[in-house]
């Protein structure tokens, strides 16, 4: 039992081989492609899980609803228990609980155990995203890290945009039931491959007793806003429940503040929020991935609306993700040395700032969309490797798990806040053409602050 808690070693001949850390960011890409992968597959299961277990469209959105509340909540703490255990190992164990919890949700017989279920993936998620970035950061050398987390970047909009695709082929020809068992086979080589490729933690922050007062209260934070941004975006909740919900999540904001203050091993450390570069970067980062994740929710009620079809919308939206994966793979080979993160986070927020704007307009044809999406995927593409380099490189190597888990969480939360902020839009407004005008001018605003953002990284760092 003693050695399931010791992090295995590589192989002589994978950890003295000079492309050794290219095998560990290769690894890491593995499980960020199947988390996207699955955030992006499952809404194709929708109409499925309606017919399957006669449930509404509300009840069959708990289905992602809850794997994002849970996966928001849990990541700052699987960040600060892999800084203590062990990155490889908590990544490991990582794959273990996804690759499990979607086999049983393969087979969960009632909606009610599927959402349980999706809960229990979504701490194997929290396990894998939590240590992702750490892992490249302290796998790759520091002069390389950029080109390293923008290949884990790239992975991530890869399975995002490959996510439609795949789901709508596996519930239009095996059932929906294949949406999750397709991780069970990829998981378990997944776990291999790790095993073999990932090194072990060298530097590890001191073990001490586990804030769960903390984990308490920023789950309750994060799911009573979520809930209630979902109460205003048409999920049916009563105007009391919504205020109280809003009330609830600012009360556990507060409470979590003061807990952290004094707690002796805080789940998240406000030290870390006191440098301009980690809180700004923070907040550049949500934003940024709002922006991404907001038009995958908008663009097809756009094409649906027009009477597009379902190919065409898929192959229209894709072409968001391609041009993301296109710019934080190319970007280290086509941009000069000199220019820095500072200089990629403006130049890239900018570039989405005004296709963002441009897409305002709206009434454009496929071709000219398609365009705008992916010069708006170019501008992310940019900016958010850049700005989690800043954060990364603002933040001792100790603590690298539990910056990945702050910066994944703010992911999780952009994701959730762009998903509501369209789905707002939309329903505050007598039209589609109107909320997508309404969407896309905040998705615009959001990327300006983005840009101001990158103003706090350093002019010249890799």
């Amino acid at each position: 039992m003693t050695r399931l808690l010791i992090e295995p070693p590589r192989p002589q001949a994978v950890r003295e081989h000079r492309n050794a850390p290219w095998f560990a960011v290769g690894s890491v890409c593995v499980g960020a492609f199947m988390g996207q992968l699955d955030a992006s597959i499952v809404t194709l299961a929708f109409p499925a899980l309606q017919r399957e277990f006669h449930a509404s469209l509300a009840a069959a959105q708990w289905v992602s609803l809850g794997y994002l509340l849970a996966l928001v909540g849990l990541l700052a703490g699987a960040g600060r228990l892999a800084d203590a255990a062990g990155r490889k190992l908590v990544y490991l164990y990582g794959f273990v609980v996804f690759t499990v919890a979607s086999a049983a949700c393969g087979f969960a017989p009632s909606l009610g155990l599927l959402v349980a279920f999706r809960v229990v993936q979504a701490a194997g998620a929290a396990m894998l995203q939590a240590n992702s970035v750490a892992l490249v950061v302290t796998s790759v050398p520091r002069s390389r890290m950029r080109a390293g987390l923008g290949m884990q970047a790239a992975a991530q909009a890869l399975g995002l945009a490959l996510g439609p695709t795949v789901g709508g082929l596996l519930v239009g020809s095996a059932g929906w039931r294949w949406v999750f068992w397709v991780n069970v086979p990829v998981g378990c080589a997944a776990l291999v491959v790790g095993r073999y490729l990932l090194p072990r933690t060298r530097e590890r922050a001191a073990a001490a007793r586990f804030d769960w007062q903390g984990l308490v209260l920023l789950a309750t934070a994060s799911t009573a806003l979520l809930l209630a941004i979902s109460g205003a975006s048409g999920l049916g909740l009563p105007l009391w429940a919504m205020i109280t919900l809003a009330a609830a999540a600012v009360t556990a904001t507060v409470a979590l503040r003061a807990r952290e203050r004094r707690a002796t091993a805080p789940l998240i450390d406000l030290s870390l929020l006191r440098t301009r570069a980690v809180s700004a970067g923070l907040a550049g980062a949500m934003c940024g991935y709002l922006v991404l994740f907001g038009p995958l929710a908008l663009i097809p009620q756009i094409l649906t609306a027009r009477g597009t079809g379902a190919t065409y919308a898929g192959l229209v939206l894709t072409a968001l993700p391609a041009g993301f994966a296109l710019a934080a793979l190319a970007a280290d080979r086509v941009l000069p040395d000199r220019f820095g993160n500072r200089h990629r986070c403006l130049l890239g927020g900018a570039v989405a700032a005004i296709s963002a704007g441009a897409l305002v307009l709206g009434q454009a044809g496929l071709g000219v969309t398609a365009v705008l999406l992916a010069l708006l995927g170019m501008g992310l593409g940019l900016f958010i490797p850049a700005n989690n380099t800043a954060i990364m490189a603002a933040i001792p190597s100790r603590l690298s798990a539990t910056a990945g888990g702050m910066v994944n969480m703010t992911r999780g939360a952009g994701t959730a806040l762009g998903i509501a902020m369209v789905t707002l839009a939309l329903h505050t407004t007598t039209s589609v053409p109107a909320g997508a005008r309404l969407a896309f001018a905040a998705l615009a605003v959001v990327a300006v602050l983005a840009t101001a953002t990158g103003t706090t990284a350093r002019a010249s760092e890799t």
